[in-house]
Formats: C-alpha cells, structure tokens, sequence
C-alpha cells in the first residue's frame, strides 16, 4: 500500500506594491520595536536561580508593559526562572529585560540564598521518630 500524495500548493501572489502618496519621498523600513542588546551588545551575568529585587515600588512612567508587570512581581526576591514563567517570556527573552533594567538601575541582582548542605542529623532523627509515633 503507497501512502498518500500530499498536493503542494502554489504560493499566494503577492499584491502590487502601492504607488508613493504626494509628501512621501521614498518607502522606509519599519521601526523596530525593540532593541535586543545596548550599544555594546553585551548581556548581565544571569542565571535561572538569580534573584531580583525591584529598587523602586511603582514602575516609572517611561516603562515598557513587560518593565512595570516585572517591577510589580519584584516587591519580594524573585528567582529569573519564576520571572520567565509569571511573565510567560523564555530565558533569553527575560535576559535581555532584565539586562536593560539592571543597566537603568530598575531592579537589583542577588545571588540565590544557599541553603547548608547537609541538614543536621538530630533533627532528621526527630522527624523520623516523631513520624513513626503517628
């Protein structure tokens, strides 16, 4: 049994290019929307567990969307991975954000709390005694 063929579709014709109205000289690119990276291109050193703290409580006037919604989740510390999922923004996304932000002093980046590795052996004990006398 042969599967079977899938017909390939022709591609749309594309629309006439529109004759330039009068005070129009010439067509223009469109204006980006957003810049990916500063002047030098370089990004903050970031990790998923980086912490972020908004420096200020309400997002100035001039902020993006992205900006105030950040600043607003940022009241408490707040780990770049939460930030990526509240916001629903991949990693690279929220690195550049975040990068813009710490250059405009928006936000501040903290290294994650690190917790001790090994936890106390009496304390383990006494959860495991206390669990065994339920």
């Amino acid at each position: 049994m042969t599967p079977p063929q899938r017909q390939r579709r022709s591609p749309a014709p594309e629309p006439p290019p529109q004759p330039a109205q009068e005070g129009e000289g010439k067509v223009r690119n469109p204006e980006r929307m957003y810049v990916v990276a500063g002047p030098d291109g370089e990004r903050a050193e970031l990790d998923l567990v980086t912490l972020i703290v908004a420096r200020a409580a309400d997002p100035p006037p001039s902020a993006s969307p992205e900006q105030a919604a950040l600043l607003r989740l940022c009241a408490a510390p707040l780990s770049v991975a939460e930030l990526s999922a509240y916001l629903h923004l991949p990693f690279s996304a929220m690195g550049v954000l975040l990068t813009e932000m710490l250059t405009a002093e928006l936000v501040q980046a903290r290294a994650p709390i690190v917790r001790k590795a090994r936890s106390d052996r009496s304390l383990l004990e006494a959860v495991m005694n206390g669990l065994q006398r339920l």
